[in-house]
């Protein structure tokens, strides 16, 4: 026996929608900021964005992943570089500009990690070929027997 449910939409709060739009809630409009999202409002948002997430995606204030990533950074290397809050793209582009030694040294460290990454990696992409090359050996062996 089947049941005619009727499908409900699914919703988020705004502070989840904000963060899939890649943008900063306290500077959305307070209706966005106040109201509930559903799952065809946020595509809706991202097929064609109203002036307001656009003007928010390109000047911000952006969220403190969005600034990370556009000054080439960590999240943690931002607090540890002294910015716990939300930047517009003008102030990114000043820090970039100046480009203070905290953030040289964290992008030094974002190069290590990325390459200490691709090291540990392809270290276990050997150790599983290998791994598969003996398994492959044994059940040929196994199979002569």
């Amino acid at each position: 026996m089947t049941s005619l449910k009727q499908k409900t939409s699914q919703t988020m709060k705004p502070a989840t929608a904000a963060k899939k739009l890649g943008i900063y809630l306290a500077a959305a409009p307070t209706d966005f900021q106040e109201g509930v999202v559903s799952r065809e409002e946020l595509n809706a948002l991202q097929a064609e964005p109203p002036q307001w997430l656009q003007e928010l995606r390109q000047n911000g204030p952006h969220p403190r992943p969005v600034v990370a990533a556009k000054l080439g950074v960590s999240i943690s290397g931002l607090a540890r570089g002294g910015v716990t809050e939300a930047l517009t793209t003008d102030e990114i582009e000043a820090i970039k500009a100046e480009n203070p030694l905290w953030l040289q040294h964290e992008r030094a460290n974002q190069v290590d990690l990325r390459k200490e990454t691709a090291r540990i990696k392809e270290k276990h992409e050997k150790e599983a070929a290998a791994q598969a090359a003996k398994e492959a050996k044994e059940s040929k062996a196994d199979r002569a027997r």
